[in-house]
């Protein structure tokens, strides 16, 4: 029996289509002036046949000797627009952000083999949380309360869900799911 569309597929299939999407746009915005979409020369004709010759005598006017053939329109080439430099491009943002000044300068100061300098530096750095250090979560584990913060308080409702996790964990079953105006009421 094959398998049933459940919210975990779901979710398996949503994961590996965005996955997918951003995999194509890093390797395009890593690798796009190596590998241009299009080239500067025309693609070459693929070899066939030559056209047929007309089966009868064409009608129209003969040119006379004394008159000179006329010559076809020029036709004008599309140009490419001109592309841009290395430094013209926009970089792409870094994944993570910078650290702060403090904690920058306990890396120069000492060695990690007695507790200072690196070690410090990386303890620090890990101690801290990952919405901290990077703009946008990066694996979907971090999704899960990205940006939540602690909760000293919270006292659950009596009656129904609270809501921290409604906000945040419920959602609707669906491949991309698109929210309606209705789901935000009540």
């Amino acid at each position: 029996m094959r398998t049933l569309m459940t919210t975990q597929m779901q979710n398996c299939y949503r994961e590996q289509i965005t996955k997918e999407t951003m995999t194509r746009l890093a390797w395009r915005s890593r690798y796009a002036k190596e590998y241009p979409l299009s080239s500067k020369t025309p693609a070459p004709a693929p070899p066939g046949p030559p056209p047929a010759p007309p089966l009868g005598p064409t009608p129209g006017p003969t040119p006379q000797p004394d008159q000179t053939p006329k010559l076809p329109p020029k036709t004008r080439t599309p140009r490419l627009p001109p592309v841009p430099t290395v430094t013209e491009r926009t970089s792409a943002p870094p994944l993570m952000r910078p650290p702060f000044p403090q904690t920058r300068e306990v890396l120069y100061q000492g060695s990690s083999h007695y507790g200072t300098g690196r070690g410090l530096y990386l303890r620090r750095r890990g101690q801290m949380r990952p919405e901290e250090k990077f703009e946008f979560p990066l694996i979907s584990s971090w999704e899960y309360g990205w940006r939540l913060g602690d909760f000293s308080v919270c006292g659950s409702p009596a009656n129904g869900r609270s809501a921290v996790v409604k906000n945040t964990f419920y959602c609707r079953n669906g491949v991309f799911n698109r929210p309606a105006t209705t789901d935000l009421l009540g």
